[in-house]
């Protein structure tokens, strides 16, 4: 367990683009800088009463510090790189701001990761909350500071942070407590999508990208045979702006038409089904 945390520093996705969205922690658990620590959860039983090491409550370890409590933090989940300790740790390393962070596992209902319209300066396609009526996610909920999110804002210049609403998509912590009052950030250039209107599922950047390429001969003209290429050519500027160019207008970029302003689905399967995030 701890060779695989500590694995979770190796890469990240603004120096190794093709590891987007980076390695996620395989549990709950709070990131403090060069640290990831589990965090167990209790059935029945608020985050505040979460363990680490099967013995010191969370909101106990956090006075320990001298950290926010929980009741004075703001509360985002992660669709993409942010439930990403080594992703967190590039954030917050120039910062002058102390990262000590809950992360929470929480089922979320009618929202899954998609693939936003746009391409990174680092050279990936980060990922976008899309919404699937029935499905519901296992995703990471980032309990913030005033100051940690200050930060987290500052470093999404292409999302908006908003409001879940909790009656349209109800969060669940894998405790089986409901969660309410958290934002999420939505994508400003829409998500990408298959010519049947259907968002196209966040998955790894080498079959994601491998599979824009081969369905475009004018992004291939455009950013190379390969992943690799891609990665390389679209570092300028120009490059992927030609890019996004293509991605609206051979008619693969879904814009918002949901009330959180996220992309979604046309249609409903009409039934309820589980989306697990894609490993780092």
């Amino acid at each position: 367990m701890e060779r695989a945390l500590a694995e979770l520093f190796a890469k990240d996705p603004m120096t190794h683009p093709l590891t987007y969205p980076g390695r996620l922690p395989p549990t709950s658990g709070v990131f403090s800088g060069e640290h990831y620590v589990p965090l167990r959860a209790v059935d029945g039983e608020p985050v505040a009463a979460w363990t680490l090491g099967g013995e010191v409550r969370l909101d106990e370890y956090l006075a320990r510090l001298g950290a926010e409590p929980l009741d004075r933090r703001h509360r985002v989940i992660a669709v993409g790189s942010n439930a990403a300790p080594g992703q967190l740790y590039r954030k917050f390393v120039d910062q002058r701001v102390r990262p000590v962070i809950p992360l929470t596992l929480a089922d979320v209902y009618g929202i899954a990761p998609g693939v936003s319209a746009h391409i990174n300066m680092y050279g990936y396609l980060p990922a976008v909350p899309v919404t699937v009526p029935g499905v519901v996610s296992r995703l990471f909920v980032l309990w913030l500071d005033g100051a940690q999110l200050e930060v987290l804002d500052a470093s999404e210049p292409n999302y908006n942070r908003r409001p879940v609403p909790d009656d349209v998509h109800p969060v669940t912590l894998v405790s089986g407590v409901r969660l309410h009052g958290c934002h999420i950030y939505v994508g400003k250039h829409g998500c990408l999508a298959g010519a049947d209107g259907v968002p196209y599922p966040l998955e790894s950047q080498r079959e994601l990208i491998a599979r824009l390429l081969d369905s475009s001969a004018a992004l291939k003209k455009l950013c190379g045979d390969s992943p690799d290429e891609f990665v390389d050519k679209v570092k300028d500027i120009a490059v992927r702006e030609a890019a996004y160019a293509l991605f609206r207008s051979e008619g693969h970029a879904l814009l918002s038409n949901a009330e959180l302003g996220i992309p979604g689905a046309a249609v409903s399967s009409g039934r309820r089904r589980s989306v697990r995030r894609p490993a780092g």
